[in-house]
């Protein structure tokens, strides 16, 4: 388990292995989307916050495509709130430190 004070960058190799336990909250992204970088440092916060209760991880849609498409990312920013590796929650678009603390904490 990577208990980390950063959001921690996926892709399809450290993917399985980086969900498999815990509460894992997944922000997809990419460069060239405005609201996601707006979304970046909330999700630092939350790293920052929440270490030691769930995995705070973000996803690059453009480098990780075929994860994207396992969850049917349509559009972006897109969070994942997997439990034991298991998707519970989705939703869109930019999201406060609040709203993103709250839909993690439910499945604490």
């Amino acid at each position: 388990n990577f208990k980390n004070m950063a959001v921690k960058q996926l892709n399809e190799q450290n993917f399985e292995n980086s969900v498999a336990t815990w509460v894992t909250l997944i922000d997809f992204w990419a460069e060239w989307c405005g609201p996601c970088q707006m979304v970046l440092p909330v999700m630092d916060k939350l790293a920052e916050t929440m270490w030691d209760k769930a995995n705070i991880c973000k996803v690059n849609v453009d480098e990780a495509p075929a994860l994207a498409q396992a969850f049917r990312v349509m559009s972006i920013p897109c969070f994942v709130v997997l439990k034991d590796g298991k998707m519970v929650d989705q939703f869109v678009w930019v999201q406060t430190l609040d709203q993103l603390t709250e839909k993690v904490s439910k499945f604490l």
